[in-house]
């Protein structure tokens, strides 16, 4: 059984149905006591960082997440679900994150563009499989997956990290990290479950970790 984490930030109503489309067991869950139970963890979200931290530490659901991750059990950070597992976020303000991945999420640097361009960085763009060597990441994340692929983005902040968190990145007006890997914990910035077959991939690779 998978769960989703419910922290009244976002529409799940997608992300369930994605999930669904591959064949996935599903579960919408809002008490913090009760994320132990399931086989692995999506935390999804949309919005501010910082109202998001809070309304995790409402009721205590940030130290289940994090208690969660500990237990070598998958967990997946999907948009704002990914920049929440950093440390520290620049966005309105200064901001602690879960703190399971070090780095911290900051806005698109326009003044180091390479041509002026919109932000929020939104629409469909490449993912790039970050290489180790002349080696395609052998992520099972992006099992199936060309070394690059396209999915959908919508966001104005991107998280800074060691390289050896990256496991892709993406190209807007510079390069980026767009997916990450600690150990049990990932973070992927685009939208899977609005990234038609490419995202559903991603999803089936993580039903199946």
């Amino acid at each position: 059984m998978i769960g989703i984490v419910d922290y009244n930030m976002g529409n799940l109503a997608s992300v369930i149905n994605a999930f669904e489309i591959v064949g996935a067991e599903i579960a919408v869950e809002s008490d913090p006591s009760k994320l132990k139970n399931y086989d692995k963890l999506i935390l999804p979200g949309v919005g501010a960082f910082g109202d998001a931290m809070e309304h995790l530490r409402e009721n205590g659901m940030d130290k289940a997440v994090k208690e969660y991750a500990s237990s070598g059990k998958p967990l997946l950070g999907i948009c704002l679900g990914m920049q929440l597992l950093f440390e520290s976020s620049e966005e309105f303000g200064n901001h602690k994150g879960l703190g399971l991945i070090e780095g911290k999420v900051v806005a698109f640097n326009e003044s180091k563009f390479d041509h002026k361009l919109k932000v929020p960085h939104m629409g469909w763009n490449e993912l790039f499989q970050k290489p180790v060597g002349e080696i395609p990441c052998d992520c099972p994340l992006f099992a199936g997956l060309d070394k690059e692929f396209y999915l959908y983005f919508v966001h104005s902040f991107h998280a800074v990290c060691d390289d050896k968190y990256a496991i892709g990145k993406t190209y807007y007006g510079y390069e980026f990290v767009s997916a990450v890997n600690k150990e049990n914990i990932y973070g992927i910035q685009p939208h899977p479950e609005k990234s038609h077959e490419n995202g559903l991939k991603i999803i089936e690779n993580f039903v199946k970790l």
